[in-house]
Formats: structure tokens, C-alpha cells, sequence
């Protein structure tokens, strides 16, 4: 009842509805907001619909200022300002993360601050993408690590969950970076702060249904 799982979306809904059935089926306890960046497709309503049949489901429609990372920082400050929450869940809405180690992982939070799901320690692993797409990630993280003199093995990972807590000393609105250097520039102030940070193996599959968001402008933003 205390762990709240943050999902950004923007065109999945072909993805949306089967993800929140079976985020509820696996951990029926938890809560889910899924913030939507005004997606034209509908994802949204699908959402909506779905508010009858879960109630602890909560939809955010993001109008202006389309971004993944500001839809994480509008999530981060809707969680705030619910007390009951206390440990807070990042994922995709494409199945890229498998639903069933969202338990695994929160239990990790007894011991640690954070906990990322990683492709890129023991037992983790990356299925269904070609070698340029498995370049690249693996020279994004080396060339963060190297920049940023971070121990983290998979610092662009998008599937994580922490203690709430965190997000008192870290302040999410000074993360300057947007789009997907933002997972990036996140786990380094919590890794600066001097958290206690886990990476849990994951298996990262290609997503289910739709199109990547992920494109060579995000690619070289992130670069720099």
C-alpha cells in the first residue's frame, strides 16, 4: 500500500491496458500513476476507463511542455504531496521491464536506498536487439561512467525504485537534463549524495507493441 509505480507514457496504447492488468494481478497492493504526455493515440483514455476497475489507478494528462523527464518530475511532486507513500517505482509502459521483479526489488529496499534494474551485472542480460543497438548502449554507459566517475554498471536504465525520502535532499527540479539524459543525470546526484544504491539483474526485452521514442536527438543530447 505504500509503494506508488510511476509510468510515463506517450503513444502506448496498445500498451497501457494489458501493463496496468498485469502490474495489479502480480502486485495487487500497489498503486500506479501513469503520467501522459498528451498522447493523440488516446493512451489516456484507455487509463481512464480502466479508473472503474482499479481504484488505487491514477491518471495525470500532461497539456504543454512535453518531456519525458519533466513528466517524471511532475510524477515525483504528485507523490509528494501523498503521504502514504513511501517508496516510489520507475518503469516504461512498453514491457522492456518485466513486471514480476518489481517485488524483488522493493524487498531490496530494506537494505538499500535505490535500486536499479540492470542489464549490465551478473544475470542481467538485453534479448531481441540487433549488435548496433547493443553498441551503443554499452559505449552510452562506458562513456557515463567514465565522464561522471560513477560505479554504476547501467546508469541509462529506465526501470529503478528508491525511498521516497530521497526526494527531499535531492530536489528533482534541479535535474536540468530533459529526455532521457535525465535517468542519467537522476542517479548521479542520488549517487553524489552518498546513498546506498543496489543493481538488481534484470532481462530487458524489445518492446511489445508501438514505435521507440528513443531517436539520435536524444542519443547526442544525452552525449552531452
Amino acid at each position: 500500500m505504500d509503494t506508488l509505480i510511476i509510468i510515463p507514457t506517450y503513444n502506448e496504447k496498445e500498451n497501457v491496458n494489458f501493463l496496468i492488468q498485469n502490474i495489479f494481478k502480480y502486485i495487487p497492493e500497489t498503486s500506479i500513476l501513469v503520467v501522459d504526455d498528451n498522447s493523440p493515440d488516446g493512451t489516456a483514455e484507455v487509463v481512464e476507463e480502466l479508473q472503474n476497475q482499479f481504484p488505487r489507478l491514477a491518471c495525470h494528462q500532461r497539456k504543454t511542455d512535453r518531456g519525458f523527464g519533466k513528466s517524471y518530475l511532475d510524477g515525483f511532486k504528485k507523490s509528494a504531496a501523498e503521504e502514504q507513500y513511501e517508496k516510489i517505482v520507475m518503469m516504461d509502459a512498453d514491457f522492456s521491464h518485466d513486471v514480476k521483479e518489481i517485488p524483488k526489488m522493493i524487498e531490496k529496499l530494506f537494505d538499500f536506498d535505490v535500486v536499479i534494474g540492470s542489464r549490465y551485472v551478473k544475470g542481467g542480460r538485453i534479448e531481441n536487439w540487433n549488435w548496433r543497438r547493443r553498441l551503443l548502449s554499452r559505449f552510452a554507459n562506458f562513456y557515463v561512467r567514465t565522464i561522471l566517475g560513477t560505479p554504476i554498471s547501467d546508469m541509462t536504465t529506465g526501470f529503478m525504485c528508491f525511498r521516497k525520502e530521497i526526494l527531499e535532499k535531492i530536489k528533482p527540479d534541479s535535474v536540468k537534463s530533459e529526455g532521457y539524459a535525465f535517468l542519467v543525470e537522476f542517479k548521479y546526484r542520488i549517487f553524489k549524495a552518498g546513498y546506498k544504491i543496489f543493481e538488481h539483474p534484470i532481462v530487458f526485452t524489445e518492446r511489445r507493441e508501438g514505435e521507440s521514442k528513443m531517436s539520435f536527438k536524444n542519443i547526442w543530447e544525452a552525449i552531452w
